[in-house]
């Protein structure tokens, strides 16, 4: 009995300890399969993405699954980049296409800036209000404009700002810019505008024109040449490199010196208006393009008679010596040389002297002149006119510094030598002739409101105010 005891205790003692290894054992088993596929998880992130799709059919606890795909700390840039992406997106489109309304803003001005100064060049040359609109569309579309995505409006005068006069030009300039990525959050288009104002200065006043357009030192001062030119400038049309010279000795003072082409300067120049010598300025028309020749009588006129000197045509030549009057009129002077010999003292009001037929001009330095052009009628203002077909013939002027010549010495397409110390009354003495040399010493003005010249004007300096 005792012994059956004994051995039923002992099998269940041993059973106990068989069950609890058994137990132990499916402990430890399913530790394993709880703990490896975490530990997996830990190694390989994607594993979460599969247990959500685990959860869904249902191979885990769909609770437990999110649960820990919420606390999960793998995957979560992505998750986030994600859904930031779209607004990322949003805000580079917005940022790309601002800057592009930028840029085509300046773009515009630009455009705007090159249209107003052409535009003001083309007012300053005679432009009329036609013309002006349609050469500033033209140069506002070569320069980026859209016509056909806005608008040119053109005014001249400006209606606001500084600059309200007739010698200004104010371009406005419209486009309207598709939207992009902004149409997501706006409707209708983008406007863009911009203004720009040129202008030109003053027209300045002129004493001496040299006309040729190609010469070299169309305008020259060389030697002892002292010259003044008191409020009026000197000109040269000429577009070579040296089209105004001045060397030697020579000194020159003058508001400004304008030259279509360059300048040579090796000695005294002072410009009381102008840094340096204005290069590559536009041309400066004839201001006597328009008047017409003479009428040449067939009948030749002699010499003077008893010292007066009467209108007519004088063939061969023409010689005064001592003292002369010479009568208010028009003298042709066909031929031959037109002498003002020594110690001559040669007077006249309203007489104008042509030179045609290859005559030359002649004046000895020791004669005095003194000589005023008509004020009024077809030669208003000129004093010596030279046929405009002869050209390339040298006209010299020589005389003392009581000599006056008010009026023009006009030889538009001649060469004028000034060799005398010689002006006209208050300075009132235009030079304008095919090319210039002067070494003379002399004062010019512009302050002679009735002598009858015409205004040599030179063009204002064109730029962009606004």
């Amino acid at each position: 009995m005792c012994t059956a005891r004994k051995s039923t205790a002992s099998l269940l003692g041993v059973g106990r300890v068989a069950v609890r290894l058994i137990i132990r054992d499916l402990f430890s088993r399913k530790r394993s399969e709880i703990l490896e596929p975490k530990l997996k998880r830990q190694r390989n992130p994607t594993l979460s993405t599969q247990l959500v799709v685990d959860a869904m059919l249902g191979k885990t606890g769909l609770y437990a699954t999110m649960r820990s795909w919420i606390h999960s700390r793998t995957g979560n840039v992505a998750i986030i980049t994600g859904i930031a992406l779209p607004a990322l997106v949003g805000f580079c489109g917005l940022g790309a296409e601002t800057g592009y309304w930028y840029y085509r803003h300046r773009d515009l001005q630009s455009a705007a800036d090159v249209t107003a100064y052409n535009a003001v060049m083309s007012l300053r040359s005679g432009a009329d209000a036609t013309d002006l609109v349609q050469n500033a569309r033209s140069d506002a579309a070569n320069n980026g404009w859209v016509s056909s995505q806005g608008t040119l409006t053109l005014r001249s005068p400006p209606i606001s700002g500084a600059n309200q006069n007739s010698r200004s030009v104010a371009i406005l300039l419209t486009e309207n810019e598709p939207r992009y990525f902004t149409s997501l959050f706006a409707s209708g288009t983008v406007p863009i505008s911009v203004r720009a104002v040129g202008t030109y200065a003053q027209p300045a006043p002129a004493c001496m024109l040299g006309l040729d357009k190609k010469a070299s030192r169309t305008v020259q001062f060389w030697g002892n040449a002292d010259a003044d030119f008191t409020n009026c400038n000197i000109v040269s049309d000429s577009i070579a490199s040296d089209a105004f010279a001045l060397g030697g000795s020579a000194k020159v003072t003058a508001p400004c010196v304008d030259a279509v082409g360059g300048d040579y300067v090796t000695a005294s120049l002072t410009l009381t208006s102008c840094a340096a010598v204005t290069t590559n300025s536009p041309y400066v028309p004839d201001p006597y393009a328009s008047v017409p020749a003479p009428l040449v009588s067939p009948t030749c006129a002699s010499g003077p008679t008893n010292g007066v000197l009467s209108p007519g045509r004088y063939c061969d030549g023409l010689s005064l010596s001592g003292n002369v009057t010479v009568q208010p009129g028009v003298y042709v002077v066909s031929g031959g040389a037109f002498k003002i010999n020594s110690n001559a003292a040669i007077s006249g009001n309203g007489v104008t002297f042509y030179l045609t037929n290859n005559a030359t001009m002649q004046v000895n330095g020791n004669a005095t002149l003194t000589l005023t052009a008509p004020t009024t009628g077809t030669y208003s203002g000129i004093l010596f006119f030279g046929d405009r077909s002869m050209a390339y013939a040298d006209q010299t002027f020589n005389g003392t510094a009581t000599t006056r010549l008010t009026g023009a010495l006009y030889f538009p397409s001649q060469n004028i030598e000034l060799l005398g110390n010689f002006s006209g009354s208050g300075g009132c003495m235009q030079v304008i002739g095919d090319t210039i040399y002067y070494t003379g010493s002399a004062t010019f003005s512009t302050s002679c409101p009735n002598s009858g010249m015409a205004s040599i004007n030179v063009p204002g300096n064109v730029s962009v105010v606004e």
